[in-house]
């Protein structure tokens, strides 16, 4: 893979967002643009852990699909001060993520401010995600291709990513939003996955207080370095090619995902990842 940094800038001002990053649909680092937040000084663990200690939240690990998951079913549960003592703790791969702060512990409201990117921002949305040390999420791009502010506040996490116009080199999972998951992109096997070798996309690390911009449907993978959580905010796309992707997404391809899983079980899930290989290989001449 051929992986760019990240371009960073220290803050930056809506015109020269729209301009240069939201417009030509590249990914940008904001290093310093929340410091005026409650949230920056106040959101760490042990806020969360006292503020939230006694809502039971949705842990995912990162076991593959299996036919008999739900969409998003989480692999277990636990209160979020048992969660929070684990991550600090020791190194664990359950994470939360989708956690609705609106609609969990609404006071969090009062410590952060809705940024004005010149972008209309969907304000019923705002989603924390949490991971322990060396947890990862896997390679995937939102189902309504969204344009993605993420907050990062506790610890440090890697980021990659990829536009869609790299899918031909991912092994997409057909009727699905993710790459193969046994593929490792922190450190991936070229023998195993050689069409990773052709392509291009960006790398970057998130500390706290920075903010990651990533375009309309980009793919995404993060690796918790150390335990820590971010907050997703999210703008419709714009591109009508992506919202009507969107669209598809979310009432055709996912309702016909989930009906095929309970047809066929885990024969459909096997299916799908031979052909993520077959069709991948097939594109590029190469052999299977």
């Amino acid at each position: 893979m051929e992986l760019k940094q990240i371009d960073r800038v220290e803050t930056i001002t809506k015109q020269d967002f729209l301009k240069n990053f939201f417009k030509p649909q590249k990914p940008v680092i904001i290093e310093r643009f929340i410091e005026d937040w409650p949230a920056f000084q106040k959101w760490n663990l042990d806020y969360m852990s006292e503020i939230a200690g006694e809502k039971e939240v949705p842990l995912y690990d990162n076991r593959p699909v299996d036919y008999k998951d739900g969409f998003n079913e989480p692999h277990a549960k636990m209160k979020m001060s048992e969660y929070i003592d684990l991550l600090k703790r020791e190194p664990t791969k359950f994470r939360i993520f989708l956690w609705n702060v609106l609609k969990e512990v609404p006071e969090l409201q009062n410590d952060y401010r809705w940024p004005d990117f010149g972008l209309k921002l969907m304000k019923g949305l705002p989603m924390l995600f949490f991971g322990g040390e060396n947890s990862y999420t896997f390679m995937h791009y939102d189902i309504d291709l969204a344009n993605i502010f993420h907050f990062h506040f506790h610890g440090k996490k890697q980021v990659i990513l990829f536009d869609q116009d790299q899918n031909d080199y991912l092994y997409k999972i057909p009727h699905s939003l993710i790459t193969r998951e046994d593929i490792d992109f922190a450190d991936p096997d070229y023998e195993k996955w050689p069409a990773l070798k052709k392509a291009n996309g960006f790398v970057g690390n998130l500390e706290h207080g920075n903010v990651l911009y990533m375009p309309e449907g980009y793919w995404h993978y993060m690796r918790y370095l150390t335990p820590g959580f971010s907050m997703s905010l999210r703008a419709i796309a714009r591109n009508p090619k992506n919202l009507g992707k969107a669209v598809y997404n979310v009432f055709v391809m996912r309702h016909y995902d989930n009906l095929m899983r309970r047809m066929k079980g885990q024969a459909w899930i096997d299916g799908k990842n031979e052909k993520a290989i077959t069709r991948t290989h097939s594109k590029l001449g190469i052999e299977h």
